[in-house]
């Protein structure tokens, strides 16, 4: 297809289309003339997967650059995925040294019990869970941590169904795609289910009024 047909087939402008050719994002077509590519279903296959990290992941452009060069290149499915946990956490957010530590600590504990790995200096995504740990103890809400195990047998059992959809994929593209799906638009989707849910319990245990 043609550059007008990719982009009405993919859903993406052609203007968008040429820049995220220019950056790299998108692999060059085949040459037809020296003006013209031709460009195939794998094109918008990518088109759609760089929209969907976008615009539903929310990830910047860089970030989707990180995830589509770890796609690219040599690296594992896990390792291909630990690069999009990495991008997908950002910048841990700055907290006090004190509650930094305790959290630490806490988590330290923690991935002991539960036979985890613990590197929190090169982990973005440990490096939030501190963070957060660490600003509900400010907050005076450090009775979070006593839910951790509660939390973690949940995050397990949504590991495990998100390790399930690229079960059985032999392809390393289709791992990958599957496992980026399952990780991006899963974390909106299992976010979205557990607001319904909250709202559904709140009404039922605090939808009355409590006497003063």
């Amino acid at each position: 297809m043609r550059m007008a047909e990719l982009s009405a087939e993919s859903g993406v402008p052609v203007a968008t289309v040429k820049y995220y050719l220019r950056e790299g994002l998108l692999p060059p077509g085949e040459r037809t003339s020296p003006n013209q590519a031709r460009y195939s279903a794998a094109h918008v296959q990518r088109l759609r997967l760089i929209k969907a990290l976008t615009e539903v992941g929310g990830l910047p452009l860089a970030s989707v650059g990180a995830v589509l060069g770890a796609i690219d290149g040599d690296e594992t499915p896990h390792e291909t995925m630990g690069v999009v946990q990495q991008e997908l956490a950002g910048t841990p957010p700055k907290v006090s040294d004190e509650a930094a530590e305790w959290a630490t600590a806490l988590l330290r504990d923690f991935a002991g019990r539960h036979g985890w790995k613990w590197h929190p200096a090169e982990n973005k995504t440990t490096g939030n869970l501190i963070a957060a740990l660490a600003t509900a103890k400010e907050l005076g809400h450090e009775e979070l941590a006593d839910r951790l195990d509660e939390y973690f047998a949940l995050a397990m059992r949504v590991a495990e169904l998100d390790v399930e959809v690229v079960t059985g994929l032999t392809s390393f593209d289709k791992i990958i795609e599957a496992g980026l799906v399952a990780t991006v638009l899963g974390d909106r989707i299992f976010t979205g289910l557990r607001h319904l849910a909250q709202e559904f319990v709140s009404r039922e245990v605090l939808g009355r009024a409590p006497s003063r």
